[in-house]
């Protein structure tokens, strides 16, 4: 298994490589971001060990970088700092896992085997169905050049319908996923928000990315314009 590590400091850098070689990992190591997005887009590797703080840019620029560039490996960032802000930040960049300094390096190997077991697969920062996006770490929905104000609740629904394009969406499985399993309202509710989203999303820009599957729900075609 192959691990890049992207630490700017020689001795955290050297004692990371040392021990994950000891565990039989194959360790490349990166001093900045600009090393780190070179090597990380042109080798495959299995996992990605990310500082934040970098004498370049920063580890969530990289870790966003990255994502756009198709680069899909577990990404595991480390920092010293302990904010909740800087632990959103990082996993909305489109990292995996986050860990604060100092941290006990059997943590680390776990938190790794972790990553790995689950493999690459795609998570990008921002959603995209055509010319309509949705970027939640900023909260910002566009199509094409145009903003497009949501509520937190079309937010959390579009997101939804854009993390599962072409596939058909139950009333209750949205239900579940953008309510939550205590809610005892009436299953109508999205079809009202829906119809929120269609009024919003689709029909200003003469479109009709979200479909109604009689019988058996909703749809948001794959790359609809």
């Amino acid at each position: 298994m192959r691990v890049l590590v992207v630490e700017d400091e020689v001795k955290m850098a050297g004692l990371l490589r040392r021990g994950l070689q000891e565990e039989g990992y194959a360790v490349d190591v990166a001093a900045t971001g600009g090393e780190a997005e070179w090597a990380a887009v042109e080798n495959p590797y299995d996992a990605i060990v990310l500082d934040v703080m970098l004498p370049d840019v920063d580890g969530f620029t990289v870790c966003r970088r990255l994502r756009v560039a198709g680069c899909w490996a577990p990404i595991l960032m480390l920092t010293a700092r302990d904010a909740v802000s800087d632990r959103v930040d990082g996993l909305d960049a489109g990292a995996d896992d986050y860990m604060t300094k100092p941290f006990a390096f059997t943590e680390l190997l776990a938190r790794l085997r972790s990553l790995m077991r689950r493999g690459s697969s795609e998570r990008p920062a921002v959603l995209e169905a055509g010319d309509l996006t949705l970027d939640p770490a900023a909260r910002r929905v566009r199509r094409g050049d145009v903003d497009i104000e949501l509520t937190a609740r079309e937010f959390a629904l579009l997101e939804y319908f854009l993390r599962h394009q072409g596939e058909v969406l139950s009333r209750s499985r949205i239900l579940e996923h953008v309510w939550d399993f205590a809610f005892d309202g009436d299953s109508n509710v999205v079809d009202v928000y829906v119809r929120y989203l269609r009024e919003k999303v689709d029909r200003p820009f003469g479109c009709r990315s979200l479909e109604t599957v009689r019988g058996a729900g909703y749809r948001l075609r794959p790359g609809a314009g």
